[in-house]
């Protein structure tokens, strides 16, 4: 086994706080946001496809989110798959365009959507920690293997570990920025 690359572990990190930003960026304030239909799947030609591969997104007016579908056939699927991807939005079928009002979001719903965010951050940062303990276990099995020191192993430890408290800290920023883009009415 070869030194271990700090930088990849450093690079999962990273995508760990990236997909938290994604996922946040499907939580819905009180705008309307294309990236609100992201998680949105649908069943289409015998397979489940997102959203955007069947219909085009728009975002008409700052409450108001236009579907346009290009397959009339697929129109009510379409419709179906946001209903049930339980964001709380109903879609108005107008020909093979859904429009969907963003209703203002009630003090209860802004908790939940709070709730979920931390939900969301709770699971990166665990994902984070795993990266950590196999950047440690790697670091481990290289100094029994040989390939560093003692010495060398406990200084990429402590390395890893100021990776990964960096990681945890923009994860938790990017919580607070949520909650308060949430919170704000």
């Amino acid at each position: 086994m070869a030194k271990p690359d700090l930088k990849t572990y450093r690079d999962r990190m990273d995508k760990s706080v990236a997909a938290l930003k994604e996922e946040f960026g499907g939580l819905r304030t009180g705008r309307a946001n294309a990236g609100l239909l992201d998680p949105v799947r649908v069943e289409a030609y015998g397979s489940t496809s997102p959203l955007n591969a069947v219909a085009a997104i728009s975002v008409p007016e700052p409450r108001m989110i236009s579907v346009s579908v290009w397959d009339k056939g697929m129109v009510s699927a379409v419709d179906k798959a946001i209903r049930n991807a339980n964001l709380g939005l109903n879609p108005i079928v107008d020909g093979t365009t859904l429009r969907i009002p963003i209703p203002p979001l009630t003090e209860e719903r802004r908790k939940d959507l709070v709730k979920l965010a931390g939900k969301y951050s709770e699971q990166q940062k665990i994902a984070v920690r795993n990266v950590r303990r196999d950047a440690n276990d790697d670091l481990k099995k290289a100094e029994k293997a040989g390939d560093i020191s003692q010495d060398e192993q406990k200084k990429m430890e402590a390395e890893v570990q100021k990776d990964t408290d960096a990681a945890i800290k923009r994860i938790d920023e990017a919580l607070k920025t949520k909650e308060a883009e949430i919170m704000q009415v």
